[in-house]
């Protein structure tokens, strides 16, 4: 593929709101054996948007490659911004997805993992997703540790040995939501050794991909869309509760079709508007132990989701699944 192709793709991907610098930086990031450096991949985004003189403009405007929409522009010379965006993960092309939610590898409970496979292998699923905190990265926490529990390279070790099982059992493509467990990685980084921030061989999500062929991480508090539904890990909203349930915490916070893990409880909630558009939130439970000496009660319950998809775009049915005394239920 040439560089204008590749240019062509990353600006149809990201859109026209997106700066031009932020969306080199990001091919420059994927394409680093391409393009020299991350001026020469801004530059050829300029190129195929017409900013190269006039000849190229003239040659761009009578090429097929239309820019959607003319981006803002800056005419009161406003100081550079560091503004931060963050669009949604869009997944499509699936029937039937898995979602498996708080595993905290190695703290995952066998049985409930047991049956949470075989009940999205039964369904044949074509897609799941691992919505965050698949791993624990206990010794890499604030917290106080303890220090008889694994250290993070056996806890990737763990993590290995799994996708290694769900690739075999599910044969599907998987994704990898970053939740705030998998953060703590970035963090420690943050505090004890800023200087590796930027390195490929420190960035998680290189982690991740060395020990999960095939897989796709999505990032922190990156929001999945899918279909009309919306999906986050949890803590992306600030001190989601509720005094009946989880699932009306997230509607209260989002007002939309939307799923959630990180509280480990599964709920549902559904409420009507004046036209009687109804809206439904849902929280899935967890993979992991029940009873960690941080925290031995509590609400928690085992549990997972399944998400049917209409070719529409638009239209899903979730089943949001209990595992309880030996049951998917």
């Amino acid at each position: 593929m040439t560089k204008s192709a590749i240019a062509k793709q990353y600006r149809s991907q990201y859109g026209s709101q997106k700066p031009t610098l932020a969306i080199a930086r990001i091919m420059y990031k994927d394409n680093n054996l391409l393009f020299k450096d991350v001026e020469e991949a801004r530059s050829t985004l300029r190129y195929i948007e017409g900013k190269g003189g006039a000849k190229n403009k003239k040659k761009v405007m009578g090429s097929t490659y239309v820019l959607e929409q003319e981006r803002p522009r800056n005419p009161y010379n406003l100081p550079i911004s560091e503004e931060a965006t963050n669009p949604p993960c869009v997944i499509t092309g699936h029937k039937k997805l898995g979602i498996l939610s708080d595993i905290h590898v190695p703290y995952h409970s066998i049985d409930a993992l047991t049956l949470a496979i075989k009940y999205l292998k039964d369904e044949k699923i074509d897609g799941l997703i691992l919505n965050g905190d698949t791993i624990d990265c206990h010794k890499l926490s604030r917290y106080t540790k303890n220090p008889k529990k694994r250290n993070f390279a056996l806890e990737l070790d763990t993590f290995r040995a799994l996708f290694e099982v769900l690739k075999k059992e599910l044969n599907c493509k998987i994704y990898f939501k970053l939740g705030n467990h998998e953060i703590r990685y970035q963090n420690f980084l943050y505090e004890k050794a800023g200087e590796l921030i930027g390195i490929e061989e420190f960035d998680f999500e290189n982690i991740i991909k060395a020990r999960a062929e095939g897989i796709q991480v999505i990032g922190d508090k990156t929001m999945m869309k899918i279909n009309s539904l919306n999906g986050i890990h949890g803590h992306e909203y600030f001190g989601i509760t509720s005094p009946v349930n989880i699932a009306r915490g997230l509607y209260q916070k989002g007002k939309v079709d939307a799923f959630q893990g990180h509280n480990h409880q599964t709920s549902t909630h559904s409420e009507p508007d004046m036209n009687g558009n109804v809206t439904t939130t849902y929280s899935i439970g967890c993979l992991s132990e029940l009873c960690p000496d941080y925290m031995p009660y509590n609400r928690w319950n085992h549990g997972c989701a399944l998400v049917e998809l209409d070719s529409n775009g638009i239209d899903y049915e979730f089943h949001n699944k209990r595992i309880y005394k030996g049951k998917v239920l």
